[in-house]
């Protein structure tokens, strides 16, 4: 007889936090002669699953193509519609949650990320169907398997892709135009980003933009540009041979030594003895 067991580390922590991630609804759509086009937004990101046909994400400046299987986040605050092919009837299951943030998918831009059709995505579609079978039936203790279906879904997705999910509480969202900028900060942080520019994207006066962002996240842009920027080097650092004037220069530092100062300043030692620690560390590792 062959036995296989394993044990579950109790110290374990869960990459999503059910006190902040919540189901705020679920629906389905087909296209059909009634089919609203415009664009909107919504308070919560929405995450859609195509069950059928064919379509595109339309955004303020850009249109994606959907396929069937595909699974797309669109954060909150960002305008967006979906349009149908006449010929093939596009289907969905959509979600909206609460606390959700996506950002640098396979293809992806400011405020959306999308995973293409993959081979297994019939246990996607269990999930999604499982949930709004949940919803439907509302047996006891249906929102508790619903959070858990929710948070098995957003487990899958950040395995199967690239880009990353974050979570914040719900006292923490920000107003569309902080949102907008965050999110354009995050995709766009390796650029020679000025404040003016940042203003612009968000379409406010350079200093309400400063005072608001300030306020909802407690820094100001140009400081969480910086630490978006310190944040890649630091895997730059640890992970590439990449010299100090090379991180500088792909990181949109004005100089190396703007660069050094700047990581001293936010992680108390240098970029060159962050380097060395980091491969002690790993040197160290059985």
């Amino acid at each position: 007889m062959s036995t296989s067991r394993f044990a579950f580390d109790p110290l374990t922590v869960s990459p999503i936090d059910r006190t902040v991630t919540h189901l705020s609804y679920i629906s389905t759509a087909r296209y059909s002669s009634e089919w609203n086009s415009m664009l909107h937004t919504h308070p919560c990101a929405e995450v859609f699953f195509i069950t059928g046909g064919k379509g595109d994400l339309v955004l303020a400046d850009r249109r994606i193509p959907l396929r069937i299987y595909d699974a797309i986040i669109v954060n909150s605050n960002v305008e967006h519609t979906e349009i149908s092919s006449l010929e093939d009837p596009l289907e969905y299951i959509v979600i909206g949650v609460e606390g959700l943030e996506a950002f640098s998918g396979e293809e992806g831009g400011d405020g959306f990320s999308i995973l293409h059709h993959q081979p297994d995505e019939g246990s996607m579609l269990f999930y999604f169907r499982t949930l709004l079978k949940e919803v439907e039936a509302k047996l006891p203790g249906y929102d508790t398997v619903c959070q858990d279906l929710l948070e098995v879904l957003l487990l899958q997705l950040m395995r199967r892709s690239k880009f990353s999910l974050t979570f914040l509480p719900t006292s923490r969202k920000s107003t569309k135009e902080c949102a907008v900028v965050r999110r354009y900060i995050e995709n766009h942080f390796k650029e020679n980003l000025t404040l003016e520019q940042l203003a612009a994207v968000a379409h406010v006066n350079k200093y309400y933009l400063v005072h608001s962002f300030s306020r909802e996240y407690g820094t100001s842009p140009i400081n969480y540009l910086l630490s978006c920027r310190i944040r890649e080097s630091e895997h730059l650092l640890a992970e590439t041979s990449l010299s100090l004037s090379q991180i500088a220069g792909m990181l949109g530092f004005s100089s190396p030594s703007y660069f050094s100062q700047s990581f001293r300043r936010m992680r108390g030692l240098s970029p060159l003895q962050y380097r060395i620690q980091r491969k002690n560390e790993s040197s160290r590792r059985p």
